[in-house]
């Protein structure tokens, strides 16, 4: 039986264009005044030519032509607060074309569900439903009285399957390669990120009850629930791309998604190179602390790229290395054959057997791992992740949300100090300072770029201070009229600490280079 019956970018002055100081000159020329003569060599030709540049300090050559005037600066940025301040958002629309189908969705939909049997119909691919439903729709369409052509009845048998077999309306964002996040605000409200910037959908909704089954098929897939006594719920897709789901009464405008994509091909560190990321001596020092098993911690904010900076860094880890991933919800994609990820569990509807990220880290030390990396640390889990870099798990890694390095080392003394360890203060940041050798910093621009701003090392301690050292730094300079941020990476010059771990694998020389 079948199943169915503002300014122009960074630029310094132009060559031959500094002044000579050599010689000392009025600081205005009036109209009596002759023109000086010098003997000195480079001085300017004696006659009445006028002196290049009268005043002391001549301006500075701009291919746009002077310098607007502070008053129009300020009138410019006056009148752009003014345009926000009036602005009128309207929601977006669906085209024609697609609220048509959607329409006749709603239509088809009950008629169709009546002529399937759902157990079987889950059994089948989505091509094998797409052949099965084309005659039905033929026959449902004829009895509303509905004439479509092919592209049409194409459209309406994408939009129905999705629908029975897929997370509908999302269907079409998370085939979409350039949309990087997904921010559902209720049925009637979509926001995507698209190359950093925050877009208006034009996905809707049914209704409430339409949006929340769609988040109980997603978290339902990993083995979790949300509902009103559970309503906030971590999850992940197939690809693992990460979801965060709250359901009212905690979300007051309906049901919430977000929806983290990552990328189907692996992201490496040449790859971040190439998008201006980093600059050629910073990627070859994250290689080879990577491959020279430093202990490192990611630190950035939300959506800085913490998550896929740790995987380009996994791609160095040596192969025959085993290496153990720790995280609430998994995501981490290791590029890695020995490779075994490891997820927390929360409480049942009892508020009995949780499995916290520290429980997993003390059980991991009992696996033979190489390297332990924890996706991201919140709490008292810090301590165990710093006892396994003391105790011959060198190359463990993990990210934490901090906006400077400086700030990372403090956040990690608080996560200890917020579990019942009773350690002194001074004696946690001994710890730190023994354990950790690099912090990366990653920043996302308000351009939507994303940059490592900083590679910074864990030196010791001096009195009750950790000491670190700035290898490379990110340096803002300008902005495009298009708004895009202008930069430079430096390298600080100084000889690195972390040298020593570099010369056991054989890197010493081209690791010293890349920092100098």
């Amino acid at each position: 039986m079948t199943a169915f019956g503002r300014r122009n970018g960074a630029g310094g002055i132009g060559q031959g264009a500094r002044p000579a100081f050599g010689v000392a000159k009025p600081l205005k020329s009036g109209p009596g005044d002759k023109p000086q003569t010098s003997k000195g060599p480079g001085s300017p030709p004696a006659g009445n030519a006028p002196v290049p540049g009268g005043d002391q300090f001549p301006p500075l050559p701009s291919s746009d032509g002077p310098p607007p005037a502070p008053q129009n600066l300020r009138e410019d940025a006056m009148s752009r607060l003014a345009d926000r301040a009036n602005a009128v958002h309207e929601a977006a629309e669906q085209d024609g074309f697609e609220a048509s189908i959607h329409k006749i969705k709603e239509q088809v939909l009950p008629r169709l569900l009546e002529r399937v049997d759902p157990e079987a119909a889950a059994t089948l691919t989505k091509d094998e439903l797409s052949e099965e439903f084309r005659p039905i729709i033929v026959e449902v369409l004829a009895e509303l009285k509905i004439t479509f052509n092919r592209r049409e009845q194409f459209a309406l048998e994408k939009v129905l399957i999705d629908e029975l077999l897929g997370f509908g309306p999302l269907e079409e964002l998370l085939n979409d390669p350039d949309v990087s996040d997904i921010m559902v605000n209720g049925p009637n409200q979509t926001y995507i990120e698209k190359k950093g910037r925050l877009l208006l959908a034009s996905t809707k909704f049914r209704d409430e009850q339409h949006l929340f089954q769609i988040a109980q098929r997603i978290v339902n897939q990993v083995g979790r629930r949300v509902d009103q006594t559970t309503p906030l719920a971590d999850a992940r897709l197939k690809d693992g791309s990460r979801v965060n789901v709250i359901v009212p009464p905690l979300s007051l405008r309906g049901t919430a998604i977000s929806i983290r994509k990552f990328s189907e091909k692996p992201i490496t560190i040449d790859m971040l190179k190439d998008f201006g990321s980093m600059s050629e001596k910073m990627a070859t020092a994250l290689k080879i602390a990577g491959a020279c098993r430093m202990n490192i911690v990611i630190s950035g904010g939300t959506g800085s790229g913490k998550t896929t900076m740790l995987n380009a860094l996994s791609k160095m880890i040596d192969p025959g290395e085993r290496v153990l991933t720790i995280e609430d919800a998994a995501e981490l994609r290791l590029q890695q054959p020995h490779w075994l990820p490891l997820e927390t569990r929360p409480p049942n509807l009892e508020g009995q057997g949780a499995i916290t990220i520290g429980d997993l880290v003390k059980n991991a030390l009992r696996m033979r791992p190489d390297r332990i990396i924890l996706g991201e640390i919140r709490g008292a889990e810090c301590f165990d992740l710093l006892a396994a870099m003391n105790t011959g798990h060198d190359g463990s890694m993990c990210t934490l949300h901090a906006n400077s390095p400086r700030e990372c080392l403090g956040r990690m003394e608080n996560m200890i100090l917020m579990g019942d360890i009773k350690i002194p203060k001074e004696a946690i940041s001994r710890q730190i300072a023994e354990s950790v050798d690099l912090i990366v910093q990653v920043k996302r621009l308000r351009d939507g770029s994303r940059r490592t701003t900083n590679i910074t090392e864990v030196i010791g301690m001096e009195g009750d201070v950790i000491v670190t050292q700035e290898l490379f730094k990110f340096e803002y300079l300008d902005e495009t009229d298009e708004g895009k941020i202008l930069g430079e990476f430096r390298a600080s010059g100084l000889r690195p600490y972390t040298l020593e771990k570099a010369r056991q694998f054989g890197f010493d020389q081209a690791y010293l280079e890349a920092c100098l």
